[in-house]
């Protein structure tokens, strides 16, 4: 069995298109979160996701649309909150809301959080995945610092797919990687996609002109 694993999509539907594009032939999605936020288009991000019906964790994004929760001081994760609130109709918000904080796929043997499988908001970065995050699974997947990489242990792959919609790793591509249930590898990739339409996008809809700029340099 191939999965293919996304990520950290933040409302990038041009992002998600290139990947989905891209991707070779797998037998099924998962998503490890974060769906919405900072970028134009979250209504249509969650259409594609509901219309695969991709396994879905709830990132701290979504979480925020879900719960009337504010970003505070960061302006600019505030501004695509505030976004995907107006622009989600009553169907999408609730499917965000039914969102789990983890999900369990595989009979077992793959685990999908967004940030720590013990605690929640945690980055972990991939020079601090360890044995240990692994519980009874086989493969733990999570999202949150939208860098790209993983580490095999005796027990199992720890995995962070990278950010389709928003790369911090120096990178721009957009990243999602493939798992091989059986083979138990890992193949990374990164897929270009145009990102000049998204910031027009973002300056169109009024969010903060870094939400698009920042796209460019993979930061």
């Amino acid at each position: 069995m191939r999965i293919g694993l996304l990520s950290d999509i933040h409302a990038n539907r041009v992002a998600l298109e290139a990947v989905l594009d891209d991707m070779p032939t797998v037998d099924r999605l998962l998503c490890a979160g974060d769906v919405v936020g900072y970028n134009p288009w979250p209504a249509a991000c969650v259409k594609v996701l509901r219309e695969r019906d991709v396994p879905t964790v709830m990132g701290n994004h979504d979480r925020m649309v879900a719960s009337e929760r504010n970003f505070g001081a960061n302006g600019m994760a505030q501004a695509g909150v505030t976004h995907a609130r107006e622009h989600l109709d009553a169907e999408e918000r609730r499917w965000i809301e039914s969102l789990p904080r983890e999900r369990v796929a595989c009979d077992g043997r793959v685990k999908v959080v967004h940030d720590h499988p013990r605690h929640q908001d945690h980055y972990t970065y991939p020079r601090e995945f360890s044995a240990d995050l692994l519980g009874d699974e086989e493969v733990l997947v999570l999202g949150h610092t939208h860098v790209q990489g993983y580490r095999a242990f005796e027990a199992g792959l720890v995995v962070n797919p990278g950010s389709v919609g928003q790369p911090r790793d120096g990178d721009p591509r957009a990243a999602y990687a493939v798992l091989d249930m059986e083979e138990k590898t890992i193949k990374e990739r990164r897929v270009e996609y145009d990102i000049e339409a998204v910031i027009s996008a973002v300056e169109a809809a009024g969010l903060p002109e870094s939400t698009g700029t920042r796209l460019r340099d993979g930061r």
